[in-house]
């Protein structure tokens, strides 16, 4: 045999080799599922004291806390005053209510999160504002900026109803 011919034999070869290591039911490099990565339901927290808020916030936007949460309407977002109710949830979950449900602003709304008091278990996968359901089912989740150091997030909400923390 040739050395070209032995040359083509083992470049033919070892693409054989290299190709078969490439099967999709391999695990990805880092071990990790693509799924373990995607937000996987709210963040457990201890829970937290009932904290329950009432304020009329209009066309110069205004500042709720609520609990150890802050929900920030600029100027501009609602065009007439609004009485707004808030109430965290309570429970295990670092959640918030508002009403009137089904609000909506001119300009987004930031709700800023505190999950100082929940786990995360030493993961420092990001953590998003999740619009959830009454019983706390993420729906959806709203574009978000996770601040680790000081432990809260930060979401953009569009319109009232039940926010809580995802990941």
């Amino acid at each position: 045999m040739s050395a070209v011919r032995r040359l083509r034999l083992v470049t033919v070869l070892g693409a054989v080799v290299l190709g078969g290591g490439c099967g999709s039911d391999r695990a990805s490099p880092t071990g990790f599922s693509a799924d373990l990565l995607k937000p996987t339901g709210l963040l457990e927290c201890s829970p937290l004291p009932s904290s329950s808020v009432k304020q009329t916030i209009g066309l110069l936007g205004g500042t709720m806390r609520i609990g150890p949460h802050v929900f920030v309407v600029p100027p501009g977002a609602l065009l007439k005053p609004v009485t707004i109710n808030a109430k965290t949830a309570g429970g295990t979950g670092n959640a918030v209510a508002f009403k009137p449900e089904g609000l909506t602003f001119s300009i987004p709304a930031d709700l800023t999160l505190s999950y100082a008091n929940c786990s995360t278990n030493g993961t420092t996968a990001a953590k998003q504002v999740a619009y959830t359901t009454d019983a706390l089912g993420v729906i959806s989740l709203v574009p978000s900026l996770d601040n680790l150091i000081a432990q809260k997030v930060t979401g953009q909400v569009s319109h009232f109803s039940n926010y809580a923390i995802a990941w």
